[in-house]
């Protein structure tokens, strides 16, 4: 039987009743080896165009996607999709060109930190969420079960 098996099970005759965990282990390790590595870049880029910015602007910039929980008022299908859209690399990424493209480090750096919360965020083993439930997650449900 190949497959999805209540959230666990992968591929369970020929895995030998490995479970969807132990199946996307290899994957969750490069993410958060990628997370690591995005996130130390864009600190270090955001330091780099912005070594000026007061000392309490870092922690509300780099934190700042965190606000993406409030979505979860509004339910979890719209929780998951504000949540998800401020976790992407990409969007920090399309921030920092913009300010290089009109010549303003500020947005630089605030498309840095974004990128790297986000990169923060993977290597510390968070993932992308499913509009079913928080704890459900791109690569499986995380927390207690």
């Amino acid at each position: 039987m190949s497959g999805v098996d209540g959230g666990q099970r992968y591929h369970a005759g020929a895995s030998g009743g490995r479970t969807l965990r132990d199946a996307t282990g290899g994957a969750v390790a490069w993410q958060r080896a990628e997370g690591a590595l995005v996130a130390f870049a864009g600190l270090a880029l955001a330091v780099a165009v912005m070594p000026g910015w007061p000392v309490w602007l870092w922690p509300v910039a780099f934190f700042a996607p965190d606000l993406g929980f409030l979505g979860y008022l509004a339910g979890p299908v719209v929780g998951a999709r504000v949540y998800n859209l401020l976790h992407l690399y990409g969007c920090g990424l399309a921030l920092a060109l913009a300010g290089v493209a009109t010549g303003q480090p500020g947005l630089i750096a605030a498309g840095a930190l974004w990128m790297a919360h986000a990169g923060f965020d993977r290597a510390l083993g968070y993932r992308l969420k499913l509009p079913t439930d928080f704890q459900d997650t791109h690569l499986g449900r995380i927390g207690r079960e």
